[in-house]
């Protein structure tokens, strides 16, 4: 898409002209989200050859968090938590099996209808909110029209981008995140079959076994059942959940791939399939990933440069984070490299090594937050529910626990400690990791219960399985868990022992301690990733009106023709 037709930041700003002029003591508020960017890439977090200025710039005139943490390694949970300042767990958004996301749009699972978030509490307020980018919490619960998990369900008067999330499979000949599935699903079922018809039929010619016809013909009829529902899996993911969605109305089916569109709250950028428009491509030293990296940061700078310009800015918070860190094992079926980076940190996204939790996280508000401040205390994105909460005057719930907490007295300066103690870091719905931040002392301590299994072994990821899963084979718990010193190991390279740490004994009983009590105060909730909420239901597909059994439309170019 031309730069020069990029309407989305003017769109944007339009509500927050409209919250103004209904609240003028109280701030707007910008709330940006990139996909899968790792701590690594912006260059105010040490990267030396991405070109990252308007991050940067947020940074140098607001807040830099160093230890900011996602609630949750993967997009669903963590966005859950990110919406309402509580853990995933808490809402029944982590999985007890090995998918930790919602996989097709047509499932029925979502964010459940009794969960407040942020932008609920901000429409009470008299606040104008809009969602512009990725959702990714669910969509319908029993109908396809009845929208229980929608953005606009959810406290949002407006919605415009996509429901699931910007998948590998959307972008024709980048190969699909089902790899994995395939082989143990397809391919090894089909070569097994392919095996018993030659066996069957040489044992037959050799006369050693009497083989009926029936036998052959139903090996025949099953591997080609098999190979059919493998190629129309192929040829329907696309259409059926790739769309762009404005409200409750599909715009474009599939979405376009040929040219990327500014996403102001929730970014695609940049999670694969990996978008750049011509003024991008090919400019940056990363490949694809590093085009993709910069155009977002210019659509950045193209919201500061609005604001300066309606003269909105000394009044705007804007936060800047990730929903969890760079994504190690994506690499395209031409072996490009379409990743991250999480810089000094082991891991990366669908697992809690610091590289897949620890996200970047900025705060500027010029007439509040002294610029050029950074902060080293541990930080949630669950934090920004009770943040703006708050500064929209809004009652923060009373009648369930709310994980986060108000970031203003540490942004202002009026406390120097986080109020985070204790943190507890979920796989799915698996706790896996426990932080740790003793008052009166510089330590952080985090202890892990597992760990993933790394393959190949001394990698740094789960390549074959593409992310890194949660239970059973894929990793190994550890009694007593292994214990680490953040703030003098950030890179977990280095487990303290009772024979290098004397209270390490101790260490653990408090933290065993403190995960007793969190465990209390979780009540059993409806599971929102069992396999009757996950699996795809025909009769909750979208589809585009009028478009017959294709599913295909494009109401985005007719639009763009009509405003010309």
């Amino acid at each position: 898409m031309p730069l020069r037709k990029m309407k989305i930041p003017f769109l944007l700003l339009f509500f927050l002209w409209e919250a103004e002029s209904h609240a003028a003591s109280r701030p707007n508020i910008i709330l940006v989200m990139a996909d899968d960017l790792g701590i690594g890439d912006p260059g105010c977090y040490g990267n030396k050859t991405l070109r990252t200025p308007n991050i940067d710039r947020l940074a140098s005139e607001g807040v830099k968090l160093t230890q900011h943490l996602a609630a949750s390694p993967l997009c669903t949970p963590s966005r859950a938590a990110f919406m309402t300042g509580r853990y995933p767990v808490r809402s029944g958004m982590a999985s007890h099996s090995l998918p930790g996301v919602f996989l097709f749009t047509a499932s029925s699972g979502g964010l459940p209808t009794n969960e407040i978030t942020f932008a609920t509490l901000l429409k009470d307020q008299g606040y104008s909110t809009a969602l512009i980018g990725k959702w990714h919490l669910g969509m319908s619960c029993h109908s396809k029209i009845d929208f229980c998990h929608h953005p606009l369900h959810h406290g949002f008067n407006y919605f415009y981008g996509i429901s699931l999330t910007n998948l590998r499979d959307c972008k024709p000949g980048e190969g699909s995140v089902f790899t994995w599935g395939f082989r143990k699903l397809v391919f090894i079922p089909l070569q097994i079959i392919g095996v018993a018809l030659l066996t069957l039929a040489a044992l037959s010619c050799l006369g050693l076994l009497r083989v009926p016809l029936g036998v052959f013909f139903s090996l025949l009829f099953l591997a080609a059942l098999i190979l059919t529902l493998f190629l129309g899996f192929l040829h329907y993911f696309r259409p059926l959940n790739c769309f762009m969605m404005r409200n409750y109305e599909i715009t474009q089916q599939p979405m376009n791939t040929e040219t990327p569109f500014l996403l102001v709250l929730s970014y695609l950028h940049v999670h694969t399939a990996l978008f750049s428009s011509k003024e991008f491509a090919s400019k940056s030293k990363h490949g694809v990933y590093g085009d993709a990296v910069e155009e977002m940061d210019w659509s950045v700078g193209q919201i500061l440069n609005l604001l300066d310009e309606l003269k909105l800015a000394n009044n705007t918070l804007i936060y800047f984070t990730s929903d969890q860190g760079a994504h190690v094992e994506e690499v395209s079926s031409k072996g490009e490299i379409h990743g991250g980076s999480n810089g000094i940190y082991k891991g990366g996204k669908a697992n809690n090594w610091e590289g897949g939790i620890r996200i970047p996280g900025i705060l500027r508000w010029p007439r509040v937050i002294q610029a050029g401040q950074k902060i080293d205390e541990p930080t949630s994105n669950m934090d920004i529910f009770p943040t703006v909460a708050k500064l929209a005057g809004a009652p923060v719930p009373e009648d369930r626990i709310i994980d986060g907490h108000d970031l203003m007295p540490l942004l202002e300066g009026k406390t120097q400690r986080s109020d985070h103690e204790f943190l507890f870091h979920y796989c799915n719905a698996y706790l896996n990791a426990v932080r740790w931040h003793p008052q009166n002392s510089t330590s952080i301590w985090k202890a892990f219960l597992f760990t993933p299994n790394f393959d190949p072994v001394g990698s740094n990821g789960c390549f074959s399985t593409h992310v890194c899963f949660c239970s059973g084979n894929y990793v190994t718990h550890h009694d007593p868990p292994l214990l680490f010193d953040i703030s003098k190991d950030p890179r977990e390279r280095n487990p303290v022992t009772p024979a290098t740490e004397p209270r390490f004994h101790e260490i653990l009983k408090v933290m065993q301690e403190a995960v007793d009590r969190h465990t209390k105060t979780l009540p059993e909730v409806p599971n929102q990733f069992s396999w009757d909420n996950f699996l795809w239901k025909p009769w909750l597909q979208l589809c585009c009106p009028s478009s017959g059994l294709s599913c295909q439309c494009d109401r985005e170019k007719q639009d763009k023709r009509l405003s010309y």
